[in-house]
């Protein structure tokens, strides 16, 4: 049974879509990652690895975002250096601090995650056209703005 075919007899909520088609994009990714030899990562990693690729944001945003204890993104980030993931080094400009950085089998991974995420789009877009895409980025930003308002409200 397709949630599609359901979708006018039964209004699905959106929370419940939501978690089904980061489904999608999880279960693409990790099969091809299965494929190409990275069947070793960590949950959480996913978020990691393709969030360095992007190389917007430092790892201590990225971990807040993951919203876990420092102690399950410690042994996260230990998890990914052990397995080649990733590398940690002293900053030079300031030795208190840790960089993280991709290796090359952490740029491999992610190199594969970016490829399964764009075939999906593809599919996406072939299916619903690019105007609906937009729209529903549209509607996506929007929720996150609200979660973001709401956070700020509850400090």
């Amino acid at each position: 049974m397709s949630l599609m075919t359901d979708q006018a007899s039964l209004p699905i909520p959106l929370p419940a879509l939501l978690r089904h088609a980061r489904h999608t994009y999880g279960a693409a990714m990790r099969a091809a990652l299965v494929a190409s030899g990275h069947d070793d990562i960590p949950g959480n990693g996913l978020y990691v690895i393709g969030a360095l690729a992007l190389g917007e944001a430092p790892l201590a945003q990225i971990i807040r975002e993951l919203r876990v204890s420092k102690q399950a993104a410690g042994q996260l980030v230990d998890a990914l250096v052990l397995r080649g993931y990733l590398d940690r080094q002293v900053d030079p400009a300031d030795r208190r601090r840790l960089t993280v950085t991709l290796t090359e089998r952490g740029r491999a991974a992610a190199d594969t995650q970016i490829a399964a995420r764009m075939a999906i789009d593809a599919e996406l877009a072939a299916r619903m056209g690019a105007e609906k895409i937009r729209h529903a980025r549209d509607v996506l930003t929007a929720l996150i703005d609200i979660g973001h308002g709401a956070e700020g409200d509850s400090d």
